[in-house]
C-alpha cells in the first residue's frame, strides 16, 4: 500500500458485494419492490461491475451517466433518467435507447420531451417527480422534498399536472417520483414520505387515476463515524418501514433509488503526510489529498473517520468526545494542499502521532468522493485500486 502513488481510492470489493447482498436479500422479501442505484455516487467501472452482477437497476442524471450506465451492462429497460436540467441531446439519447422512464420535474421539461419524442415517432415513459413537502433531518445542501424547491413539482399541482400528461400524445405516463434528500437516518422521515405517498394515491384514485410506478427515491444514510461497526446499512428496516406504512396497491411497482447506502463503505481515501505543522495553538497534519478527492467535507462540513495506517495500532477515538488522551496521541487540524482554507478534513482530530510519510485513510469516501472529484489547482484525477489489488 505505501509503494503507490498517494492519493488513490480504495475499494474494498468484498465489503461491496456483501452490501450487495444484503440489500438483495432484504428487497426480495417484497412483492413488485425494484432497486435502481445512483450512480452519481460512484460511476467507477469496479464498481459498477458488481452492481449490474447484482440485477440492480440504475438512476441516472445526466445524459453521460446514462451511457455510462448502458456501456456497464445495466439494460436500458432498468435505466431511469432523473434532472432538473435535461438538454435535448440528453433527452434523444435516452428515447434513442428506450429507457424505462424519465422522472420528469417540471410542466416545460415535459412538454420538450412530448416534442422531441414527437419528431422521433416515440413514445416517452415519465414519472412525474412530485414535491410532497416532507422535511428531511440532514443537511439543509441535501434536502430535496420540500415545497418549494428547484426540483419536482409542488405538490398542489399534481392532479393538474396529471392530466396534462395524459393528454399528451407522446408522453406515456407510468407513476410518481419522489425523493426528499440524502445521509437520512431516521425512519421517521421514510415513514412521513410513505404516508403522504397514501394520501396522494388516495386523492388521485378519488379521481379515477390509478398509477402503476410509485418511486420512493433514495436516501438511506450511513454510518460516517463508525464505519468498522456499521459497514452495513440497516437495509432490513429500511425495506420494513415502506412495507409497513406505504399502502401499496396490487398494481403498484414500487421502485428505490439507493446510491450512498450501497458504496459509500466500500471505499476509503488513501493520502501520504506531507509535513506536521505547528501552529500557534493548533497542529496540522498536511496531507497530499485535497478538497479536489474528497469535496464532502469543505461542501457539507462532513465528518469522515480517519485512520492513521502506518501506526502499529489506530484506537478507536471519536473526535467529538472529550477524554484523557491515551499515550502517543495527539490532536490535529487535518488539512490539504489545495489553496483554500475550507480545504480541511478534520479539526481538533485525534490520531496516534503523526510523522512525515504517514498514510491516512480517509473513510467512507466510496460515495461523492471519486464521483466529485476534479482537477482545481490542475491536479491530476487520483487512481482507484481494489483491497485485492493492494494485497497482491
Amino acid at each position: 500500500m505505501t509503494t503507490r502513488q498517494t492519493p488513490y481510492y480504495l475499494y474494498d470489493t468484498d465489503l461491496l458485494d456483501e452490501t450487495l447482498a444484503s440489500l438483495c436479500r432484504e428487497v426480495n422479501k417484497y412483492k413488485n419492490y425494484h432497486v435502481h442505484y445512483a450512480i452519481k455516487a460512484n460511476a467507477n467501472p469496479l464498481v459498477l461491475e458488481r452492481i449490474v452482477k447484482a440485477g440492480l437497476g440504475v438512476d441516472c442524471v445526466s445524459g453521460w451517466e446514462v451511457e455510462a450506465a448502458i456501456n456497464a451492462g445495466f439494460h436500458p429497460s432498468k435505466i431511469v433518467f432523473a434532472g432538473v436540467g435535461k438538454n435535448d441531446n440528453e433527452i434523444r439519447l435516452a428515447l434513442h435507447n428506450d429507457i424505462f422512464c424519465f422522472n420528469v420535474e417540471s410542466i416545460p421539461e415535459l412538454e420538450v420531451i412530448n416534442d422531441i419524442a414527437n419528431r422521433m415517432n416515440k413514445r416517452a415513459a415519465v414519472c412525474l417527480r412530485i414535491n410532497p413537502n416532507v422535511g428531511a433531518h440532514t443537511h439543509a445542501n441535501i434536502t430535496t422534498g420540500l415545497a418549494e424547491n428547484k426540483f419536482g413539482i409542488a405538490l398542489a399541482d399534481t392532479l393538474d399536472v396529471i392530466r396534462q400528461a395524459q393528454s399528451m400524445e407522446n408522453i406515456l405516463l407510468r407513476g410518481l417520483h419522489f425523493h426528499i434528500g440524502s445521509q437520512i437516518l431516521e425512519m421517521d422521515d421514510f415513514q412521513a414520505l410513505a404516508l403522504r405517498i397514501n394520501e396522494i394515491q388516495d386523492m388521485l384514485e378519488s379521481n379515477g387515476i390509478n398509477l402503476e410506478v410509485i418511486n420512493v427515491g433514495g436516501g438511506l444514510g450511513v454510518d460516517y463515524e463508525n464505519p468498522n461497526t456499521h459497514p452495513i446499512p440497516d437495509f432490513q428496516k429500511y425495506f420494513a418501514t415502506f412495507h409497513d406504512n406505504l399502502r401499496q396497491r396490487p398494481h403498484n411497482q414500487i421502485h428505490f433509488e439507493l446510491g450512498r447506502a450501497i458504496v459509500a463503505q466500500c471505499g476509503s481515501l488513501i493520502t501520504r503526510v506531507l509535513y506536521v505543522k505547528q501552529g500557534t495553538e493548533r497542529k496540522f497534519a498536511i496531507v497530499d489529498a485535497g478538497m479536489t478527492e474528497l469535496i464532502r467535507p469543505a461542501l457539507y462540513g462532513a465528518l469522515h473517520k480517519i485512520e492513521n495506517i502506518t501506526a502499529s495500532q489506530t484506537p478507536n477515538l471519536t473526535p467529538a468526545l472529550p477524554f484523557a488522551m491515551p499515550e502517543g496521541v495527539e490532536t490535529y487540524d487535518v488539512v490539504g494542499p489545495i489553496c483554500e482554507s475550507s480545504d480541511t478534513f478534520a479539526v481538533g482530530y485525534k490520531l496516534p502521532t503523526v510523522h512525515r510519510g504517514d498514510i491516512l485513510a480517509i473513510r467512507s469516501a466510496g460515495a461523492y468522493g471519486e464521483a466529485m472529484a476534479s482537477n482545481y489547482n490542475l491536479r491530476p484525477l487520483p487512481r482507484s485500486y481494489t483491497t485485492r489489488e493492494i494485497e497482491q
